[in-house]
This record gives structure tokens, C-alpha cells and sequence, in this order.
């Protein structure tokens, strides 16, 4: 049987999101004795209620949250290939924080893992942000990311979807977002927000199905590798 490895963040009130998105509320919406009097024999339940930004949690972006055109793809409309298949994972960590991670870098920790990237293989960048910041202030600032070679380079090496252990994969300091205007330009999407501890330097299978909310620009996803 294969290993099944969570590469979700946990979902709480409180959690650290993306400035300026909807904080995570959950609260406790039925009880068992609430539900209890409605039903004979022992029966009741319990619910959780919560509300959550389309791109606080773990997540993949929609085409529309990148694209302003009015015919751009919102999450239910994607192809759902594009959140499955065969999948590699390299470490970047050794990148500054609030710089960028360039082309030079890519091929760098490529040749370091000892992977082979194929063309149509998703692709994860391990920058230890979760690893070093989670719950804190610093994980919404701390961390590099892909500037205009990185991005290139994710389209010339034929990346189907790739995907970050941070908030964003665009350096923290940009104010032009490359990789994000990369992903509009090549309509190339990528999950933002993930846990890649475990699956640094080897070869997977990804399945990161986002949630099927009608009209949505982003869908939060449990995030899982299929290690054989």
C-alpha cells in the first residue's frame, strides 16, 4: 500500500492569512444537547459553523484570481488534471528571506535532489517558512520567492502546477508580482500555504482537490502526496 502524507496546513481560528483576506472564524453551531430533545432512542449530533477566504488555508488559485478577464476560469470551471499527477519536491531554503528565488537557484537545488523534472510534472518548493514561522507573525513576511528567472523558468521547464510552503510564491517585497503574472500570462496555476516537510527531495504522486465552490477565485484543499 502506498503512503498517504498530509501536505495540508491545519484550519483554525486564529491561523495566519495572506494580508488583507478574510480571517478564519469557527465556531460551535449545534451540540449534542442541543440536538438531543429533537429524537428519541439516544440519537443527537453535533456541527461545526465556519467562514473562510477562498485563499486563506492551504490552497490552489483560480485563472480568475489571477486574470481580470471576464472569461477567466473560477475553481469550479478548472480542469481537474491540473490538481493531480506525478510530482517533485526541492529544497530552497537556503534562499533569503524578502529576495528573490531565481532561475540560477531552481537549477541548483534541481541538481541537488537528484530528481528528474519532467515536462508536465508538478513541481513544490521547500523555502522552510511553515517549518520556521508557523502561528507567527513572521511566516506572512519571511520568506523568498520567485522572482522573474524563477517564474521563467517554471515555464521552460514545462511545470504543469507548482506550489509553495508560503503565503505567496512572489518574493514578500515585490510589489509587481512576476511569478503571479506568469501564472496569468501561461495560465500556469499553484497552491500557496502548504506543508512540504516531509516529502523534500523525493518523487510523488499529488492529489490537491480544491473545494467546488461555485463562482470561487481560489479553493481550499486538503493537500495529500501518494508516496509508493
Amino acid at each position: 500500500m502506498p503512503r498517504l502524507i498530509d501536505l495540508s496546513q491545519d484550519i483554525y481560528e486564529g491561523m495566519k492569512v495572506y494580508p488583507g483576506h478574510l480571517k478564519t472564524v469557527v465556531f460551535q453551531h449545534a451540540t449534542h444537547e442541543e440536538t438531543a430533545p429533537r429524537f428519541e432512542g439516544g440519537f443527537s449530533f453535533q456541527t461545526l459553523g465556519f467562514m473562510l477566504n477562498d485563499n486563506g488555508p492551504t490552497h490552489v488559485d483560480s485563472f480568475s484570481h489571477l486574470d481580470p478577464d471576464a472569461d477567466a476560469q473560477t475553481i469550479d470551471r478548472m480542469d481537474l488534471n491540473l490538481f493531480y499527477g506525478p510530482a517533485i519536491c526541492i529544497d530552497v531554503s537556503a534562499v533569503e528571506a524578502r529576495s528573490d528565488i531565481t532561475g540560477h537557484h531552481l537549477d541548483a537545488a534541481l541538481e541537488t535532489s537528484g530528481l528528474t523534472l519532467e515536462p508536465g510534472d508538478m513541481l513544490f518548493l521547500y523555502t522552510a517558512t511553515f517549518d520556521r514561522h508557523h502561528g507567527t507573525d513572521q511566516y506572512l513576511t519571511e520568506f523568498p520567492g520567485l522572482g522573474e528567472s524563477g517564474a521563467q523558468w517554471i515555464v521552460e521547464h514545462g511545470v504543469k502546477t507548482f506550489g509553495v510552503d508560503s503565503p505567496t510564491p512572489d518574493n514578500p517585497t515585490s510589489r509587481t508580482y512576476p511569478c503571479h503574472m506568469m501564472c496569468r500570462r501561461e495560465h500556469i496555476t499553484h497552491y500557496e500555504n502548504l506543508r512540504l516537510t516531509e516529502v523534500v527531495g523525493t518523487r510523488f504522486t499529488f492529489a490537491g482537490f480544491p473545494l467546488k465552490v461555485v463562482g470561487a477565485h481560489g479553493g481550499p484543499t486538503r493537500a495529500v502526496a501518494i508516496v509508493p
